[in-house]
Formats: C-alpha cells, sequence, structure tokens
C-alpha cells in the first residue's frame, strides 16, 4: 500500500511533535512532504532536523497550490483552524486539526458543515485524552460502579501562572485565543462528554485582569450533565505550589479519581484513595495511529468533527457567563449524532 502523503501546517509544540515523533514512529506508513510555518527560520531549522528534502513554505495557500498531501495536520493558532481546514476540503484533502475545532462557535459549526459537505474526507480533532489508558480505566470504573451512587464530582484546572513556564508564545496568554479553558479545559470538557455524556447546562463565574487583552484568571463554574449530575470546576492561575489538573468523583462506595492527567487514583468510602497503577499499553494510543487506521479503511476510534464542535459549545458557554449569573442552557447548540 502506498504511504499516505503528509503535510503539517504549523511547527509548534504540537506541529514539532508531529514531524520529530509520530512521522519517525509509522514512517513505513506515512510520508512527510511539506511543512509550513509563517517564520522562515523554524522551517529550516525544522526540516533540517527531519532530515530534509521537505517543501517548505510560509504561506498554507502556497502548500496547497504546489504539493499533494492525502493529509494535512492543521497545528496552528485556533483562529486560523476554519481557513486552512476550508482549504483543505476544497482541495480533496483529509484533515487532522489541533483542539479546540475553532476560535468561536460560529467558526465551529461553519468547519463541522464543511467537514459533512467534504463526504468521504475524514475529519479529526486531535482529543486523545479520552484513550489515555488511566482515562479508559477510570470509565470502566465509574461505570461498573466502583464510587456507588454518585454525589459529587469536581473538576481543578489549577495554575500557578498562565501560561506555563514550558508554554511561551504570542497567544497562549491572549483573551482570544488562549486560556487554560481553552488550552486545557477543553480537553476535560471533550472527555467528559464521551465518559459521562451531554453537558447540557452551565453557570459560570469567570474574573479576568484589568488588561482587555489577557484571558481569564479565576473561574468558579457548574456543568450540568443530561442525567442531573452536577461538576464543580474550580480554575485559577494562582494556586500555591504545584498544578493541579484533576478530576474527582466521589459517591456512596468511595472515590474514583484521575490527578493531574493522568493518574489513577481510587478508594473505598471512608478510605484515603490510593495510587492504581495502569499501564500505558492498555491505551489506544497515540491518536495518530487510529487516523492513520482509518485512512486505510480500517476500525480506528477517533473524534470528529461534531465532537469538536459539541465541546466549543461548552467551552464558549463556560467564557461567556449568562447575565445575572444563571445556566446556560445548551440542549439546543448541541448537535447529536444523527442531526
Amino acid at each position: 500500500m502506498a504511504k499516505i502523503r503528509l503535510a503539517v501546517i504549523g511547527l509548534g509544540n504540537m506541529g514539532r511533535n508531529m514531524v520529530h515523533r509520530l512521522v519517525p514512529q509509522y514512517a513505513e506508513q506515512v510520508q512527510l512532504i511539506a511543512l509550513c510555518d509563517s517564520s522562515a527560520d523554524s522551517l529550516r531549522r525544522e526540516s533540517e532536523a527531519a532530515g530534509g528534502g521537505l517543501k517548505l513554505h510560509t504561506d498554507y495557500r502556497e502548500l496547497f497550490g504546489q504539493n499533494e498531501p492525502d493529509l494535512v495536520y492543521i497545528a496552528v493558532p485556533p483562529s486560523m483552524h476554519d481557513e486552512v481546514a476550508r482549504e483543505a476540503f476544497a482541495r480533496g484533502i483529509h484533515v487532522f486539526c489541533e483542539k479546540p475545532l475553532a476560535n468561536s462557535l460560529e467558526e465551529a459549526k461553519q468547519m463541522l458543515e464543511l467537514a459533512r459537505q467534504a463526504g468521504g474526507l475524514l475529519n479529526v480533532v486531535h482529543f486523545s485524552f479520552p484513550l489515555e489508558a488511566a482515562v479508559l480505566e477510570f470509565r470502566r470504573r465509574v461505570e461498573r460502579g466502583d464510587a456507588g451512587e454518585i454525589r459529587r464530582i469536581d473538576l481543578y484546572l489549577e495554575f500557578p501562572q498562565w501560561p506555563r513556564a514550558w508554554q511561551q508564545n504570542d497567544w497562549i496568554a491572549t483573551r482570544r485565543e488562549g486560556g487554560y479553558l481553552l488550552e486545557v479545559g477543553i480537553h476535560w470538557i471533550q472527555m467528559i462528554q464521551q465518559a459521562f455524556g451531554p453537558i447540557v447546562a452551565v453557570r459560570s463565574d469567570v474574573e479576568f485582569p484589568a488588561d482587555p487583552r489577557l484571558s481569564e484568571s479565576v473561574t468558579r463554574a457548574v456543568l450540568r450533565l443530561q442525567s442531573g449530575a452536577e461538576i464543580h470546576l474550580s480554575g485559577t492561575d494562582r494556586r500555591h505550589g504545584e498544578e493541579r489538573v484533576s478530576l474527582v468523583v466521589q459517591g456512596s462506595g468511595g472515590t474514583v479519581a484521575l490527578e493531574n492527567w493522568g493518574s489513577l487514583y481510587a478508594g473505598a468510602a471512608g478510605e484515603e484513595p490510593q495510587p492504581v497503577e495502569v499501564p500505558e499499553e492498555d491505551g489506544e494510543l497515540p491518536i495518530f495511529k487510529q487516523v492513520l487506521r482509518l485512512l486505510r479503511g480500517e476500525p480506528g476510534t477517533a473524534y470528529d468533527f461534531r465532537d469538536g464542535y459539541n465541546a466549543q459549545v461548552v467551552l464558549e458557554a463556560l467564557r461567556d457567563p449568562a447575565p445575572g449569573g444563571g445556566f446556560v442552557d445548551l440542549t439546543e447548540r448541541l448537535i447529536g449524532p444523527d442531526a
């Protein structure tokens, strides 16, 4: 079978990870043919590190016009996702897009409509969290009732600073394209929707810095599930000590928790939750592996633009609270699989 021709647009952390880790890992199936980034220096540096021989472009339209990729990985800031995906679909190219899907709910809806009009072209958002081994085991334990009757669910997105020290760029701290709700919260929103069902209402209180260019500082919110259960969200960029990014489920039978992304904890009622070892090979990552399976016509698990849109519905409700502090009803905005 011929190799899948891949182009990568955007050479930030995720783009470089694709070029230098994932493509070599699947070199028998993928041929990297072109890179695009606004920085010519980055293009030269990353191309040389990848062994050279790649077509280099500073404009994605030029890349599409001079190359014929089967698949494009979109790893530019969210404000550009819509226009790049639009061009790719118009040229019959499969799309693997970074999260969040778009920079607004309107753009996310447009991208979903474009994907549906594109027929058989693949449209995947890079939501890998639900396929991690610890998350899969977390879901199994919750679904089989290890926590008993659920009494409280807490989501912590707490950071001592934002952006994080290793994550410095021009947009990650902006109110328009960045913030921990958009950059980190979107992962948990989408995972929660997979594990617990739709989030149908949101009540949110967000504190922003005085500078209108900067992203949120403190968030207090409640996410109401279709089941009626509520998830209490605590977010901040002022946490003392190390960051905490966790989901804790407490019930009549005990506690099941994901602490700091991938560490699973569990304990019976009245007992301190203890770490649970989960082998990484029990997961289904990387998501790129799943994308390649789907392109070959094989069974695979990935999350499409509808998943991305539904996560964006919740994200935008969090970032734009209802007047008076009430719940925002999301039922009319969410899109089901058969819609």
